[in-house]
């Protein structure tokens, strides 16, 4: 059996196979709840900084417990000191998510940006079989960087929010194109 890239699928449960339209339901839910996030950017951004924070606070009291699980053990104020850096960093990203968000976008911009250029310049000296299709992911990448970064700090409000959307959209893709995989099987 072929899935739809035309490589074999093997060893796939029965049971799999017979929930199919569990997986495309939740490929469904993924996917409308991303077109909701791009509709709502400012929200989702807003919803992905609490969610961020939160994880930030609870790995804060994790690594706090594991401080004093090691004892006297060397790492013990590398531990302490971890749990008080992530306490303060999710203190700052619950109560100002917006700044954050800000602080954030500026960095993915540059992230985008340098990354984009540094591909398109690797791509052209190594001329390797398909460079120009990573030379033009290059371009695409430098494009987001150069339009995060000249609306800045109003893409900050946004596009985190839209990358957040984006993303659930394909992944609700892959899980939609699973199940009718599944469902062919």
């Amino acid at each position: 059996m072929l899935n739809s890239f035309g490589l074999a699928i093997v060893g796939v449960p029965q049971e799999m196979i017979g929930h199919w339209r569990w997986f495309l339901a939740f490929g469904i839910l993924l996917a409308l709840i991303g077109i909701i996030a791009i509709t709502r950017s400012l929200a989702a951004t807003v919803a992905s900084m609490v969610f961020f924070g939160s994880v930030l606070l609870v790995s804060s009291v994790v690594e706090f417990a594991g401080a004093f699980m090691v004892g006297h053990w060397t790492g013990f104020f590398l531990h302490l000191l971890a749990a008080i850096l992530l306490l303060v960093t999710g203190l700052l990203v619950l109560t100002r998510p917006m700044i954050t968000a800000e602080v954030a976008t500026l960095v993915m911009s540059m992230f985008f940006l340098i990354g984009g250029l540094y591909q398109i310049v690797a791509s052209l000296v190594a001329g390797l079989p398909g460079s120009g299709w990573e030379a033009f992911d290059g371009v695409i990448a430098t494009i987001m960087g150069v339009v995060l970064l000249l609306q800045w700090p109003v893409s900050g409000l946004w596009a985190i929010g839209l990358f957040v959307g984006i993303d659930l959209i394909f992944s609700g893709w892959s899980w939609i194109a699973l199940a009718f995989d599944l469902r062919n099987m």
